[in-house]
């Protein structure tokens, strides 16, 4: 028994969110053999904590069938870094990635869906942010149960809102529920910056910014502006849904935003008393979608009424049921997004330091 025969071992474990053996995905990060007592150390690069203890067991398992060991202690971790945004903008500061949730049309899913991988994310175990980019129709205050108005501790910048451990901002918590914004674009993107630059957001792995549905101001300035690691497309599988999504993805591609894959929400009914899956809206959409844009399918989910009565009471089905099939759903595609993430090139920038020329 030594540390050879020990990788060999490894190289036999597969990540099943990857597709990678642990030493080819380079998720091994100490070995150590004395005496027939081994230890090792693993390092996720995405948040999957929920993975911990089955991959703990599993390479326990099998390192244990060589001959002469005698114990296998392992050590699982995660280590989330900032990935690659758009030439020529700076990363947020407190924010190692920003991911936009969009969708070509509105009555998709894509809030319910945006905070729900947001809290599926940090049930991974990663610190997590979520802004609300619809200045006409925010959603978040009732999506997550939030009351009052945020803090200023410098009368400059806001204290992000908390919501079942999310840190949260939203121009619904600036105004009254009732209150249309009667705005012309340039004051929507105005406040979409402010409420993205002047929010004190504290060491987060990931921001999720909830879009507007569309394809215009806000999400041009966001494509401009904002350090965007990456793009998730939320649609129905209706044809009519999906035209709209092929022109969120067209945009995205245009702008250099890199699109991490498609959810296809509502994909089938499930009846609540019997349990009988219907295919409401079509067959099939998400699949063709991503096979000609050459883009993943993270993931489908139902269309359940159970979803909606959560969203609704403020409590959405991640934090309402944690150990349900929707939120195992949700933590598997979140999932899948992060490993999209982290299989990005690093950033860099932030190793480089600031030049500064100055009149002498």
């Amino acid at each position: 028994m030594n540390v050879e025969s020990i990788n060999d071992v490894l190289r036999g474990i597969v990540d099943p969110d990857t597709g990678l053996d642990l030493i080819g995905g380079k998720y091994v990060k100490q070995v150590a053999a004395d005496n027939g007592h081994v230890g090792i150390e693993i390092e996720f690069g995405y948040p999957a904590k929920s993975q911990f203890e089955a991959m703990r067991e599993r390479i326990v398992a099998a390192v244990s069938t060589l001959p002469g060991v005698e114990q296998v202690i392992v050590q699982v971790g995660q280590k989330i870094v900032a990935h690659a945004v758009q030439r020529g903008v700076k990363l947020l500061p407190g924010v190692k990635n920003i991911v936009a949730v969009a969708s070509g049309k509105g009555g998709v899913g894509k809030s319910t869906t945006a905070v729900n991988l947001a809290l599926a994310l940090a049930d991974e175990g990663a610190r997590v942010g979520i802004l609300d980019a619809d200045i006409y129709g925010p959603s978040l205050p009732t999506l997550l149960g939030i009351h009052g108005k945020p803090q200023s501790k410098d009368g400059k910048t806001l204290e992000p809102m908390i919501g079942h451990g999310l840190q949260a901002s939203s121009i619904g918590f600036l105004i009254e529920p009732d209150n249309p914004m009667v705005w012309r674009g340039p004051m929507v993107t105005q406040a979409l910056e402010q409420l993205l630059n002047q929010t004190n957001w504290q060491d987060l792995d990931y921001l999720i910014v909830d879009m507007p549905p569309g394809t215009g101001d806000v999400q041009l300035t966001l494509a401009q502006k904002v350090p965007v690691t990456g793009a998730v497309i939320v649609t129905t599988p209706q044809d009519l849904a999906l035209l709209d999504a092929r022109k969120g993805v067209k945009m995205f591609e245009k702008v250099g935003v890199p699109i991490l894959g498609l959810v296809e929400n509502m994909s089938v009914h499930i009846c609540s008393n019997c349990g009988h899956e219907e295919p409401i809206f079509g067959v099939g959409g998400g699949e063709r979608m991503c096979h000609d844009f050459g883009i993943d399918l993270l993931g489908k989910l139902p269309l359940e009424m159970s979803i909606r009565v959560h969203a609704d009471a403020g409590v959405p089905s991640v934090a309402a049921e944690p150990d349900g099939k929707v939120a195992e759903r949700y933590r598997a595609i979140a999932r899948q997004m992060a490993v999209k993430i982290a299989s990005k090139a690093k950033d860099m920038s932030s190793k480089f330091p600031s030049i500064v020329v100055q009149n002498t």
